[in-house]
């Protein structure tokens, strides 16, 4: 990526997010859309996928994965899923195990543009689905998959507004999210299952985030 393209991803990061980078950063390419599959067509093939083979994702199809998750839209102002009071609480991250260019690792997705490279920040390096699996009370298909997303929120950004209704908003735009996640999934021809089951601070300790986790979604191609 040149210079000025660096320049305007942490641009873009800091004025239509409100947060800015603290760690280094890499970019994913430009979530290009593909042929892809119809609406109702990717509805009617979802499906709970917990068994992986070994084959790594893609660079690209992570970067629409993240896109469809809480990337900006067009507008730069609006995300792929709705929010209340547009206040977007949800923070997205990703544990990497078999992604092509990128390394193993734990990774800050800060939404941008569908238009621009998608920005990584990096948290921690190394192999650590082995401990995703086990703050989720080691479920086989955390162990074997790809990548995992892993979906948390700020509840106080939405409570600012809307006070005890907050947790509800924020766990409502938690499902918009994930759906978002499932229905790309199956429009890249892969496989995911969205998993609630796991202790929260032992997650929070490995994301090394106050963030509240709420999802994890771990994604692969499926076995046959």
């Amino acid at each position: 990526m040149s210079i000025l393209s660096k320049v305007l991803v942490a641009h873009l990061i800091c004025m239509y997010t409100g947060i800015a980078a603290g760690g280094d950063m890499i970019e994913l390419p430009i979530p290009a859309a593909g042929k892809g599959i119809t609406v109702e067509k990717a509805l009617s093939r979802r499906h709970s996928v917990r068994d992986y083979n070994p084959s790594p994702l893609t660079g690209a199809e992570l970067s629409r994965l993240l896109w469809s998750c809480q990337g900006l839209t067009g507008s730069y102002s609006k995300r792929t899923a709705p929010s209340a009071g547009a206040l977007y609480p949800l923070e997205v991250f990703v544990v990497v195990e078999r992604v092509e260019r990128v390394p193993a690792g734990i990774y800050h997705y800060h939404p941008a543009p569908d238009s621009v490279q998608q920005p990584l920040e990096v948290v921690s390096k190394g192999n650590f689905i082995k401990r995703l699996a086990e703050a989720a009370l080691g479920q086989e298909c955390i162990y074997d998959c790809a990548a995992a997303l892993v979906v948390t929120g700020i509840v106080s950004r939405t409570a600012a507004k809307y006070g005890d209704r907050a947790r509800r908003y924020v766990l409502i735009e938690v499902g918009h999210a994930a759906q978002n996640v499932c229905l790309e999934v199956e429009s890249l021809g892969l496989g995911c299952v969205t998993v609630g089951a796991f202790n929260d601070k032992q997650v929070q300790s490995l994301l090394a985030t106050e963030a509240e986790p709420f999802y994890i979604i771990p994604i692969g191609h499926p076995r046959q």
